[in-house]
């Protein structure tokens, strides 16, 4: 495993075209996954509705894959993850700020602008270069231990909670980092976590990604590279997501879920024929999925986060 680690670290360091860094950051992702595989025992949830797919029991070559932002997760992961990173002093006022700013334009825009994206990308790489993995591991588990309780969607839980009552695999597959993905993970009982991977080396971050973000084609590409490790027949399996940035992910799977969607997946869904769960509440949210609220949301909570430390600071 390390030789293949190491392999993919020199490919990493070469000029690579933008498919083959998804292939990579696929191949990266299904790695990781297997080689952190643990599943700790899942709180009994509610049952999912009836008339949802009911997966077969036992089926060895069947399983589920998540989406975390949205879908499982109320807000983005890397959100709250920025958030907490700043409160530990672990990033300044600014960086919180650039990221307030990119996850509401994710929630005016209903989708993930490129430039945002890589924009964050090197932000986070750049905070975390040189650091211990030991100590961004431990950091995580504080962050999300207290946001887990509070923002899981409980009907994706459900959804969740039927696939393991099935005896199935069950995965997380996220943009987040592979350290908090297989918190999530481990916190809800799943199989294990397909999150984007960081290079490190002598237990450091290096400051580079192995291939790229797990965001869009890269996702359907860590599922189909684990499901050749994992013998699993794609048409059997079921995916989950909120965003149309998923659908080459959803369209790999028999059983494709829509979640809480952006207006582009719901248009897709209904043309594809596609089942859709919405567990967010009112009228608004079922039709366009709030994208203008919950941005500004994001937006006054981190900004109501930053006064509140500069008038402790100020008072000292």
């Amino acid at each position: 495993m390390l030789g293949a680690m190491a392999a993919l670290r020199r490919l990493t360091r070469a000029r690579r075209s933008p498919d083959e860094r998804t292939a990579l950051a696929g191949e990266a992702a299904a790695e990781a996954a297997e080689a952190g595989l643990e599943a700790a025992p899942a709180a009994r949830a509610p049952r999912a509705p009836a008339e949802d797919h009911t997966p077969t029991p036992g089926d060895p070559r069947a399983a589920a894959f998540f989406d975390c932002d949205n879908t499982i997760l109320r807000g983005a992961a890397i959100f709250y993850l920025g958030v907490g990173l700043y409160r530990r002093r672990f990033v300044t006022r600014r960086d919180v700020a650039r990221f307030v700013w990119q996850q509401a334009c994710f929630r005016l825009r209903g989708s993930e602008d490129p430039a945002h994206i890589a924009d964050a990308q090197d932000t986070a790489l750049s905070l975390v270069a040189g650091k211990r993995t030991a100590d961004l591991e431990r950091i995580c588990e504080e962050i999300f231990e207290p946001v887990l309780a509070e923002k899981i969607w409980p009907g994706t839980r459900a959804l969740v909670q039927m696939h393991q009552d099935a005896g199935q695999r069950v995965w997380l597959v996220t943009a987040a980092p592979q350290e908090v993905a297989r918190i999530i993970a481990r916190r809800l009982g799943m199989t294990g976590a397909l999150g984007t991977v960081a290079e490190t080396a002598d237990g450091e971050y290096t400051g580079r990604l192995v291939g790229g973000l797990l965001h869009g084609p890269a996702k359907a590409a860590a599922v189909q590279a684990l499901a050749r490790r994992e013998r699993l027949d794609l048409a059997r399996c079921a995916a989950f997501s909120d965003s149309a940035n998923d659908i080459p992910m959803l369209g790999l799977v028999g059983h494709p879920y829509v979640i809480n969607p952006d207006a582009a997946l719901r248009r897709h869904a209904r043309a594809m024929g596609w089942r859709v769960r919405d567990f967010r509440t009112g009228r608004k949210a079922a039709r366009v999925g709030l994208p203008a609220a919950a941005g500004l949301g994001v937006a006054a909570g981190a900004a109501a986060v930053l006064l509140a430390q500069r008038r402790r600071r100020a008072a000292a």
